[in-house]
């Protein structure tokens, strides 16, 4: 008999569909004849950290649950990237994942195929993400734009290296100037203009 850990979750605005899920996957569960070992609710947008589904993923890392059945993927994973990650890490643990109106059981032969598809997107996602941010960045470069963080004034440098003539501690010149060491360090280590 197979465990299986339950896993439900709403954005603050849809609260009223919880129990529902709840109550059909454990029916599903019920019919699978998988007892439910682990039930998590969580509450809360795709953006915000999902810390009830990590505590069913240290279940499945401590062998307590052998499959988790959610509602939907786009209730178990922030992006196609984050959910082919989770569903890796599951399937290196042995622990199967099934989405209840997706029918998305990988753990049938067909399923496991139709996760190593997401794995492809998921690689696909990200090359075209990464091919975006480094046309944006070229684009930036040749109209002449600078990139990075803006250079501090010249009169922080010389209030800078006024303090340090004055035995002062570059920790200390940072909290009065209300800039990080890290650029205190740089500033005094630039020559004069």
């Amino acid at each position: 008999m197979l465990r299986v850990g339950i896993y439900a979750r709403v954005s603050t605005l849809d609260q009223q569909t919880l129990p529902m899920q709840i109550r059909a996957l454990r029916d599903y569960a019920g019919k699978r004849g998988w007892v439910v070992a682990l039930q998590v609710k969580e509450v809360g947008s795709g953006v915000s950290p999902r810390e009830q589904r990590q505590q069913l993923i240290h279940a499945a890392r401590r062998r307590e649950i052998d499959v988790v059945l959610v509602w939907r993927l786009d209730r178990w994973g922030r992006s196609v990237a984050d959910l082919v990650s989770t569903l890796q890490e599951l399937t290196d643990l042995g622990v199967g994942f099934v989405s209840l109106t997706e029918a998305l059981d990988f753990t049938t032969p067909v399923g496991r195929a139709m996760a190593g598809l997401l794995a492809v997107f998921a690689a696909f996602e990200r090359d075209i993400l990464r091919e975006r941010v480094r046309a944006g960045l070229d684009h930036a470069r040749n109209i002449g734009k600078r990139l990075g963080r803006p250079p501090l004034p010249a009169a922080v440098a010389a209030a800078a290296r006024k303090l340090l003539s004055d035995g002062i501690s570059k920790s200390e010149i940072a909290r009065q100037l209300g800039i990080g060491r890290t650029s205190v360090r740089r500033l005094l280590a630039r020559k004069k203009v």
